[in-house]
C-alpha cells in the first residue's frame, strides 16, 4: 500500500553518475538533466553557488573564497560531501524544488565495473542522504548495453566498449552477466591531459582544461580524415608569461593522443584474450558497439575495428545510453533483478 502511494506522488529516476556528466532518466518524460559534473561552492558559506554547466564555465576562474569542485573522480565519489549536495540538487530540480517524506523517489544508479564495496556503499549512502528512498545500483556497462537494445538476456557475446570521461570499461555480457572485463583510466578526462601536456611540451603554451576539451572536439581524431582541420590554441606562453595564440591542426592533436588511443585498442584485445573461445565466435561475428563521449571521437572505431580484426559500431547518442539503460530498467523489475548489484548498504 505504501509503495503505490510512494509510486503515484513520486518521480522514480534513473542516473548516469559520471565523471564528466551526470543524466538523469524519469520514466514518461525521458532525459530530463544532462548536465556537467560541477559543483561550485561558497566556501564562506558552504552553500552551492552553481552546478553543471554554470558551474563548470567556472573553472579556473574563482576567487580563493569560490571552489569549482568535480565531486567524481574515475567514476568513483572522491568528494562525498559536494556530490551529496550536486544530487540532492538535481533529485530536488526534478521534483520541482522540493522532495518530501511522500515523494522520495527510487533510483537506479550507475557505477564502473571493479568498484570496492566501499565505494559502491558510498553511491548509495550519497543517493538515499540526497533525498531517495531506495537505491539499486547497476554496472554501467551493463546499464549501457540495455540502452543499446543488446540482446544481453541470450546465450551470446555482447561485448561494450563504454569511454566516459574518467574510465574506459570493456564489457563482454551474456546471459544478464559480466562474463570477462577490463577498465583503464584511459578516457576522455586522460585526452584533455594529453592535449595540454602536448602544448607544453611542443609549443611551451601552458592550456587550460576547458579549452583542451574544446580543441579535442572540434579537431580531434584517432586517424586523417582526409580533410585538415585548424583551430585557435590559446593560453600563457612558459617562457614569457604573457597570453599567446597558434593555430594547431588535426595531425597536431592526432599525435596528443595517440597514447591514450593505442591504450583503449590494447584494453579492447586484452579483454578479448581472455574471453571464451564461443563467445569469441559471437564478437567477431556481431562485432563491437562503443557508447560513452569517448566514442565520438572521429576514427576510433575504424582503428579499433582495424587492430582488433572486428567489426565495430558507434551506438545512436552513445552520450546518453546508460542513463536510457537505467530508465529501461525502471519499468521492467524482472530485468532490474537480474542485473542489479547486491546493496553494499545491507552488509
Amino acid at each position: 500500500m505504501l509503495k503505490s502511494v510512494f509510486k503515484k506522488f513520486s518521480k522514480d529516476m534513473g542516473m548516469d553518475l559520471g565523471t564528466a556528466n551526470t543524466l538523469v532518466y524519469v520514466p514518461e518524460k525521458g532525459i530530463v538533466i544532462d548536465e556537467p559534473t560541477v559543483v561550485a561552492i561558497n566556501k564562506r558559506s558552504g552553500q552551492i553557488i552553481a552546478v553543471g554547466s554554470e558551474a563548470k564555465h567556472m573553472l579556473g576562474k574563482t576567487p580563493p573564497h569560490i571552489l569549482v569542485s568535480r565531486p567524481l573522480t574515475n567514476g568513483i565519489i572522491s568528494d562525498y560531501e559536494v556530490a551529496e549536495k550536486m544530487i540532492k540538487y538535481f533529485i530536488e530540480k526534478v521534483h520541482e524544488g522540493g522532495v518530501s517524506f511522500v515523494t522520495r523517489p527510487r533510483v537506479v544508479v550507475s557505477v564502473p565495473l571493479g568498484v570496492t564495496e566501499v565505494e559502491a556503499k558510498a553511491v548509495e549512502d550519497g543517493v538515499i542522504a540526497a533525498g531517495a528512498r531506495e537505491v539499486l545500483v547497476v554496472q554501467e556497462p551493463m546499464a549501457a548495453a540495455i540502452g543499446a537494445r543488446m540482446p544481453i538476456q541470450e546465450p551470446i557475446g555482447n561485448m561494450i566498449v563504454d569511454i566516459g570521461g574518467g574510465t574506459t570499461q570493456v564489457a563482454v555480457i551474456s546471459l544478464s552477466g559480466v562474463v570477462t572485463w577490463k577498465t583503464s583510466h584511459f578516457a576522455g578526462d586522460e585526452m584533455n591531459k594529453n592535449i595540454i601536456q602536448y602544448a607544453r611540451e611542443v609549443f611551451n603554451l601552458l592550456v587550460g582544461e576547458s579549452h583542451a576539451e574544446q580543441i579535442k572536439l572540434r579537431v580531434g581524431s584517432a586517424i586523417d580524415m582526409g580533410t585538415p582541420m585548424e583551430f585557435p590554441m590559446r593560453g600563457r606562453d612558459v617562457i614569457t608569461g604573457l597570453p599567446k595564440e597558434i593555430m594547431v591542426s588535426d595531425q597536431h592533436i592526432r599525435e596528443a593522443l595517440e597514447r591514450t588511443v593505442r591504450s583503449i585498442i590494447n584494453l579492447v584485445k586484452m579483454t578479448l584474450e581472455i574471453t571464451p573461445p564461443e563467445l569469441t565466435g559471437d564478437i567477431h561475428e556481431r562485432g563491437v558497439l562503443l557508447t560513452g563521449g569517448g566514442s565520438l571521437l572521429r576514427g576510433l572505431d575504424q582503428v579499433i575495428s582495424e587492430a582488433a580484426e572486428i567489426p565495430v559500431r558507434i551506438a545512436d547518442d552513445p552520450l546518453t545510453a546508460v542513463v536510457r539503460g537505467t530508465g529501461i530498467l525502471l519499468e521492467d523489475d524482472a530485468l532490474l533483478h537480474e542485473v542489479k548489484l547486491p546493496s553494499a548498504r545491507s552488509r
